[in-house]
């Protein structure tokens, strides 16, 4: 089965590199194949007891600013690539997002990490991947 809309679900991780890589390799598999890479961020959030924290101004625009450095990365690496693709920044809960953005644009296979930059929050709240698995209508390829 040969794929020709291509999502990939990017967060600059280990896992999410070679998430790429095998985009990179399954467009390249297919005449005509286009690449889109979503990286799907959202600003810190910090609970204390009920209530919700203020984060300062400046911790959210570094965390902005370094989520559009790696939207940049990932264009100059497409460009390597010599794939035809694009990459988007979208703010966010990451699974939404993605599970949100394959339906919009009709995609017809989600690839992504099994392992993000989550921390700690993954083991609370359950994965990135886990949740676009268990929700997504297409195929989803989770690479280790």
């Amino acid at each position: 089965m040969l794929f020709s809309n291509i999502l990939l679900a990017y967060d600059g991780s280990k896992a999410s590199n070679k998430a790429f890589d095998r985009a990179i390799e399954l467009v390249q598999a297919t005449p005509d194949a286009t690449l889109t890479v979503i990286h799907a961020f959202d600003f810190p959030r910090i609970f204390i007891g009920e209530g919700l924290a203020p984060i300062p101004a400046s911790v959210n625009k570094e965390y902005y600013d370094l989520a559009e450095q790696t939207v940049e990365e990932v264009k100059k690496r497409l460009v390597e690539a010599g794939v035809n693709g694009d990459a988007q920044l979208v703010q966010g809960s990451p699974s939404q997002i993605i599970l949100e953005y394959a339906k919009e644009k009709g995609s017809d296979i989600i690839v992504i990490g099994s392992r993000g930059l989550g921390g700690i929050r993954e083991f609370v709240l359950g994965s990135v991947s886990h949740n676009v698995v268990q929700n997504a209508r297409i195929p989803v390829l989770v690479v280790k």
